[in-house]
């Protein structure tokens, strides 16, 4: 429905006969596009509509419940992540926070969701819940061996596998729908950049409430980190999800901004790095650790890349801005095939491990992704494309990463036999 809106904005005949296809989706990506098109007489007369169908009563009833929902959701998802503190659990000993973190964050934001939402068919909660269970037991009943790469892998990939549940709950279990799938890209970077900023200002907060304290000489810092700071910890995306469904125009203004800053700083740092690489004395062929570093410096790169595709996407183009995306994504592109390289160089050298199949399941996908998604942007930029192939490129790809995530989650552990 957005790229149809933001398509057909000039064409009144079309917008009317989208409005009353389906009224909830049309208001509901209007207000999403809105800011980019806010100064047009179309904008200004739908909003006047949109508004006038939603009476104040109505609006303040919908943002009530929406809060109550909030804390209720934080609410089940501070208790699970407490449940250490319940059952008097050793968490050094049983790892709970490694097991658990992510199963509980995403149980928060997918609870919060469903509520929200209510569009779910009862067979895909039952589907929904039932996933967070068995995922909660999988990773909890997997045999206690710090020492087994696999387990630890596992432990790193059901985050994302269950981000991948988070998903399909935001898309409502609409997998053909590549529209829905970009806008949960977009969600996604709104989140990262909300949730940072409620975690900055928590930290602020946090700071100040234990300076102040120590200054009438009471020491609260293992209290407060204990009970109000993991709580806050969990429930900041819950709290961002929350900020983007009732203020969508504020989000929409800041997020793009985000992008534009951090895009350029990103290209020069990394094009810097390698150009320092062969002087620093660092063998990334020999060096676990160097080349450990250098993989999750490629996977927050390709991060940045997939967020700016989301959120340029549904602002006014600027040349500037492709062709900053399509030199980050050469640039990226260079970084991934050496890591490659490496690779293959340990594996050959080393021979195969869990950790080191992992690694190259992961890099040849981000691999293959970017150059799909540089190939998009050297037709956008130098023959005319549309915009939007690019951002159809990354929702195309996202079941690939779920299937790999898939298949490290409840394969390894068994293919390699548990080490």
């Amino acid at each position: 429905m957005l790229n149809k809106l933001r398509v057909n904005i000039e064409h009144p005949e079309v917008l009317e006969g989208l409005y009353n296809s389906d009224k909830k989706a049309f208001e509901k990506a209007f207000r999403s596009v809105y800011s980019e098109i806010e100064n047009t007489p179309f904008a200004k007369f739908w909003k006047a509509r949109i508004d006038f169908n939603n009476v104040e009563n109505k609006s303040l009833f919908s943002a009530h419940k929406d809060l109550f929902v909030l804390v209720i959701s934080c609410i089940v998802a501070g208790i699970l992540i407490k449940i250490p503190a319940i059952f008097s659990l050793d968490i050094e000993d049983y790892f709970y926070y490694q097991k658990n973190g992510g199963i509980i964050l995403f149980f928060g934001l997918s609870l919060y969701t469903i509520w929200t939402n209510k569009k779910l068919r009862p067979i895909e909660l039952i589907l929904t819940f039932s996933i967070f269970i068995l995922s909660a037991l999988y990773i909890n009943y997997l045999p206690f061996k710090p020492d087994s790469q696999s387990i630890n892998i596992t432990y790193i990939h059901v985050p994302l596998f269950i981000w991948c549940v988070y998903g399909l709950v935001y898309i409502e279990f609409d997998i053909y729908d590549l529209s829905k799938r970009i806008n949960f890209i977009k969600h996604n970077g709104d989140l990262a950049v909300l949730g940072s900023i409620l975690l900055l200002a928590g930290m602020i907060l946090t700071g100040i409430t234990i300076g102040l304290f120590s200054a009438i000489d009471i020491r609260i810092e293992d209290f407060y980190i204990e009970y109000i700071g993991i709580w806050g910890l969990v429930s900041a995306p819950i709290v961002a999800s929350f900020i983007i469904k009732i203020y969508p125009v504020l989000t929409n203004k800041v997020a793009p901004v985000i992008a534009n800053i951090f895009n350029p700083l990103v290209l020069i740092t990394l094009i810097i790095y390698l150009i320092t690489i062969p002087f620093s004395g660092r063998d990334l062929y020999n060096d676990r650790e160097f080349l450990l570093i250098f993989n999750i410096m490629l996977l927050s790169v390709m991060g940045i890349i997939v967020f700016s595709i989301s959120e340029t996407s549904v602002n006014k183009k600027r040349k500037y801005t492709e062709l900053m995306l399509l030199a980050l994504t050469a640039v990226t592109l260079i970084i991934d095939f050496i890591a490659l390289t490496a690779i293959f160089y340990r594996l050959g050298e080393f021979g195969i491990s869990p950790n080191r199949i992992a690694v190259l399941g992961s890099n040849l996908l981000i691999f293959g992704n970017l150059i799909w998604i540089l190939t998009d942007l050297i037709k956008i930029n130098f023959k005319n494309s549309d915009e939007t192939i690019v951002e159809q490129t990354v929702a195309i790809y996202l079941p690939v990463y779920a299937a790999w995530t898939l298949v490290v989650t409840f394969g390894f552990p068994l293919l390699f036999k548990m080490n």
